[in-house]
């Protein structure tokens, strides 16, 4: 009796196709032959197409989608409003910033009719942008925002003589015949020296900056040689350091220090952290003293080079702007920066 032939068993073709285990069972890892076949599995097929914002992601691909539902942004009302207002600045502001005078004298002119904005006439408190047309006194202003502006800060070893003011009815020399050309604005001068003093002066393209350097209550210190007809007793020192009643109020030096001298011409180096007119001539008057000479050396901390002659210019590498900046306090807030008052010689 033959035997029984075994039964064959039926194997299962393999074919080549990622393997996918049945269901309720562990997913195995994809062997490297299978992978490759898959990434290349579109291979001589035209291009899908794909979300231009998402590079390489399929339209409707359960991946893209979900990138799609992760990134994308809800939209909110208001938002071009919003940018719209963060671009831009006050007028007189952005005229101060451009050297046209104070935020009180531009806010004058703008009151007056002087300046318009887009051929109508402007208002106090009008906010501008990039692209609006400002004009004062009819002629075109270029203006440059924060943004677009790069601060420059110039020293001026000012000789006697020589006024800081743009105009003069005596018609007498002015500091600013002096500097550079400026295209896009106009040099500040940071406080004054009348017109018999002389040493360092400091200017900026920069209003807000010029107002924090010059603010009564930034006390920046300013440093002065002063040269004067006799000698200080000491209730003479003691008075000038503790405090001299002016007509406008108290008044005191930081710091005095005898400089030597010859005769009746003696030198001395004082601190004064205010810049009221003519104030250090005056405290020296009261007490009964004639100043001869008088020299700022030192506003904050910007010292007068030695290199820097009278009658010479010298602009501050932008590293040293950056400095100064971060070495000046704050500035206050605009409602507080608009009673700066003008600016007064020392």
């Amino acid at each position: 009796m033959p035997l029984p032939r075994k039964a064959r068993v039926k194997r299962p073709i393999q074919r080549n196709t990622p393997f996918r285990p049945p269901s309720g069972t562990a997913k195995s890892r994809r062997e490297p032959d299978d992978q490759f076949e898959a990434d290349h599995a579109d291979a001589g097929k035209p291009p899908r197409r794909t979300t231009p914002s998402q590079p390489g992601g399929v339209v409707g691909s359960p991946r893209t989608d979900e990138v799609a539902r992760v990134t994308r942004r809800p939209r909110t009302t208001g938002t071009r409003a919003s940018a719209e207002i963060a671009e831009s600045i006050k007028l007189q502001k952005a005229l101060a910033d451009a050297g046209y005078g104070s935020r009180r004298e531009l806010e004058k002119w703008i009151a007056d009719g002087r300046v318009s904005v887009n051929a109508q006439p402007a208002h106090v408190g009008q906010r501008i942008g990039a692209t609006d047309k400002v004009r004062v006194n009819g002629k075109l202003a270029h203006l440059r925002f924060a943004a677009e502006r790069r601060q420059r800060v110039l020293l001026y070893h000012k000789p006697e003589g020589e006024i800081v003011s743009r105009d003069d009815p005596q018609g007498r020399p002015s500091v600013f015949d002096k500097l550079p050309k400026m295209r896009g604005g106009r040099w500040i001068a940071v406080g004054r020296l009348d017109f018999n003093s002389c040493g360092l002066l400091l200017f900026t393209n920069d209003g807000a900056l010029a107002e924090r350097l010059m603010h009564p209550r930034s006390e920046i210190e300013r440093e002065y040689a002063v040269r004067v007809v006799g000698e200080l007793t000491i209730e003479n020192k003691r008075q000038l350091t503790e405090g001299v009643e002016l007509e406008d109020g108290l008044a005191h030096f930081g710091r005095l220090i005898d400089g030597g001298g010859e005769g009746t011409n003696r030198w001395y180096r004082l601190t004064i952290s205010e810049g009221r007119n003519r104030e250090v001539r005056r405290m020296f008057e009261a007490v009964g003293v004639t100043v001869s000479r008088l020299m700022r050396v030192r506003y904050g901390p910007v010292m007068m080079s030695p290199r820097l002659k009278r009658g010479m210019v010298l602009e501050l590498e932008p590293a040293e702007v950056a400095a100064l900046v971060k070495q000046t306090p704050a500035a206050k807030s605009s409602l507080t920066m608009a009673k700066l008052p003008e600016e007064t010689e020392e």
